[in-house]
């Protein structure tokens, strides 16, 4: 076993930007000690993509089934189906990515409410963890999630980038938070280190979200603007001294609450 073994819970991994060198990709992600990889799953063609990826990298990689917010109009009774029906294959571990996200609107709000909630319903009826996204959208998001949390198994709220208020309402709803490279971004996560060590140890998680949220602090600097997997022990270092952790101890905490949350 590697002295820092990791786990990647959300990296974008059916995106284009890594069809010409995907297996590359998660061959330097291992050698870097990033022993698994879930790839996030946030549309029916990428879902389906991502358990396809898993299924070639049995034991590597795993994924998640769902249909991002901003993609909820296209969320109807075949979408359901298609999740319903990918949800049943070992490799997905997880529903979604599912949620709100009001910053962008790119799908109607009430679409993706609608949306949300029938991601909910899946996860309730399979038993599956839920993997959630939340931007600008926090008031919505906790309503209706706070509808149906008793009757959800693990839930976590991927690339947390909020203040500390919303912190605490996700943390007393019994949700996990997973930290993305934002953490490492001096023009939008600063505020985040004032209160990070408030995420207790046994519900924290951390992953990339690759091709997006490159570490800015990364030294030296990549000329690509792609982040990827293999970084993840940038952003848990980032993370570590923010927590005033010793990294290898942050690194088994954040495996093990993975391993658990998704059952690996």
């Amino acid at each position: 076993m590697r002295a820092m073994e990791l786990i990647d819970i959300g990296c974008n991994l059916t995106h284009d930007s890594f069809d010409k060198d995907r297996d590359e990709v998660i061959t330097a992600a291992h050698t870097a000690g990033v022993a698994q990889m879930i790839v996030t799953g946030a549309s029916a063609q990428g879902s389906e993509h991502a358990l396809q990826l898993a299924q070639e990298n049995s034991g590597r990689l795993f994924a998640t089934a769902g249909l991002h917010p901003h993609r909820a109009s296209a969320y109807d009774d075949a979408t359901d189906d298609l999740l319903r029906e990918l949800v049943t294959h070992q490799p997905v571990v997880a529903v979604g990515e599912s949620g709100l996200d009001y910053y962008r609107d790119f799908s109607p709000r009430d679409n993706q409410r609608t949306a949300f909630e029938r991601q909910i319903q899946i996860a309730i009826d399979t038993g599956l963890p839920l993997f959630l996204h939340q931007r600008d959208a926090h008031e919505d998001f906790m309503a209706l999630l706070g509808e149906y949390r008793d009757r959800l198994d693990n839930v976590v709220v991927h690339c947390f980038t909020g203040n500390q208020s919303e912190l605490h309402e996700y943390l007393d709803m019994d949700c996990h938070i997973g930290i993305t490279g934002w953490i490492c971004d001096e023009r939008r996560g600063t505020h985040m280190k004032d209160f990070i060590k408030d995420i207790p140890s046994d519900r924290l998680m951390i992953e990339t979200d690759a091709p997006y949220l490159k570490p800015r602090n990364l030294r030296p600097k990549l000329k690509s603007h792609r982040n990827e997997p293999r970084l993840l022990p940038w952003i848990l270092g980032t993370l570590a001294a923010c927590r005033d952790e010793h990294p290898p101890e942050l690194a088994k905490h954040t495996t093990q609450n993975a391993r658990a949350f998704f059952r690996l």
